[in-house]
């Protein structure tokens, strides 16, 4: 291609974009992890159609980010980059406290066509009163991530485990088949993961789909909480932080992991060795016919309002996550799982995964991707989740009736926190 053409070209694609004047300058990201090494990989695709437009991505590590970006916004923007990363759950921290710190991206290009890519359940915490402070990322459909050898010697298919009485019968057949390995894992102790997991595949959360009130105690939250108990009960279910499930996985001591999507990539690198020997199947549900998606996790990006180069912000994050190239590169590399459910026809997707036996896991895991159920993080994401995971720990523990009288103890902890009503 010829000069002249690239321009009209690289022309073409911001008029596009809506960003007209993005050919050149500089922009910095902040991010962290692998999150941070996926943006990176997605700059050479972008500098095709942006030659002179330079990117910098910082890793700060996940809570430096959300330091640094709660600081920047309320110095009034000074020392915050041009696009940020920001975790869904918690992104509604920051458009409450500070929502002039952020660029609506419907002034930019965001158009409804383009937020119509992404699944409603990626949206909601974005979107808030008619404008849209980040765009979609990353999403984590969850997944169960399962050891085929130990499934194989126990005889058990996990085709066949449709609901959680399925897996607790098919966990006794593992681990007396399998000596010294726990069906799974959670962090109990000092986490949520699990109840919010299977909160969400039944439709439940801590707070309403508009986030006027705390639904914590409703039937399907205490449902969630009773399938946490009784696989720990079981004997199924054991203690395990982030890193120690890592050191189990390769030990082969845990034969199923329950987390985001995302989390192949964690295997895949953490594990390489074990190649072949792991597969996914969907989550269990609460009964044979029940909903069998939920999402853990998953991130957006932002623009801040004292970003100096806004149009090209906006075009390197609408590459970046509004195109199946941009998404499908972040997934190759270190698999992030795209928020794009169009993402399903590109051909890598489709394509036998030779670490997971052959099977075509980003089929699997994305085709879930449309059956997620909002859940709505609120600006009190993070008091919710502390009063949940001491009570949590209390119930397992015995030290409630039941897990109504949990969970109706932690709404109203909640609701003394927040001062929203206890939904009815």
């Amino acid at each position: 291609m010829r000069r002249t053409e690239l321009a009209c070209a690289t022309l073409a694609f911001a008029l596009i974009s809506g960003s007209a004047f993005a050919q050149s300058g500089e922009i910095t990201a902040w991010s962290w992890n692998i999150a941070a090494s996926s943006l990176k990989a997605t700059v050479p695709g972008f500098n095709k159609q942006f030659p002179d437009v330079k990117v910098t991505v910082e890793d700060l590590g996940n809570q430096q980010t959300f330091d640094k970006m709660l600081a920047g916004c309320a110095a009034g923007g000074v020392g915050l980059p041009d696009i940020i990363s920001v975790e869904n759950h918690e992104s509604e921290i920051f458009w409450s406290q500070f929502p002039d710190c952020f660029v609506d991206l419907k002034t930019l290009g965001y158009t409804d066509e383009i937020a119509a890519k992404f699944p409603d359940f990626k949206r909601t915490e974005l979107e808030v009163e008619g404008k849209a402070y980040a765009m979609p990322w990353d999403s984590g459909p969850v997944t169960m991530f399962y050891r085929r050898d130990f499934y194989e010697k126990a005889g058990v298919d996990p085709a066949s485990l449709k609901t959680w009485d399925d897996f607790i019968a098919a966990g006794k057949k593992i681990q007396e088949a399998n000596p010294g390995v726990s069906m799974t894992q959670a962090d109990i102790n000092g986490d949520s993961e699990f109840f919010r997991m299977i909160a969400n595949e039944q439709g439940c959360g801590y707070f309403s789909g508009d986030g006027q009130s705390i639904t914590a105690n409703q039937p399907a939250c205490v449902t969630a909480l009773e399938t946490v108990k009784k696989l720990k009960d079981n004997g199924l279910l054991i203690a395990g932080t982030w890193d120690e499930k890592i050191q189990a996985n390769k030990a082969g001591t845990v034969a199923t992991q329950m987390y985001g999507g995302w989390y192949e990539g964690t295997i895949r690198s953490t594990a390489p060795d074990l190649s072949g020997k792991w597969g996914v199947y969907q989550m269990p549900s609460a009964s044979a016919d029940g909903p069998r998606a939920a999402n853990l996790g998953g991130s957006a990006l932002a623009i801040s309002a004292s970003s100096k180069n806004k149009e090209a912000a906006w075009a390197y994050i609408n590459y970046t996550l509004g195109t199946n190239e941009g998404q499908v590169t972040m997934l190759k590399e270190f698999g992030l799982v795209p928020s794009l459910p169009s993402a399903l026809d590109e051909p890598y997707v489709k394509e036998d995964q030779p670490y997971w036996g052959g099977q075509k896991v980003w089929v699997d895991i994305l085709s879930t991707l449309p059956k997620v159920k909002p859940s709505r993080g609120t600006p009190f994401f993070q008091d919710a989740d502390k009063i949940l995971v001491a009570a949590q720990l209390k119930y397992l523990n015995g030290q409630y009736a039941d897990a109504k009288a949990a969970l109706d103890d932690v709404a109203n902890q909640i609701a003394g926190a927040t001062g929203l009503p206890v939904a009815e």
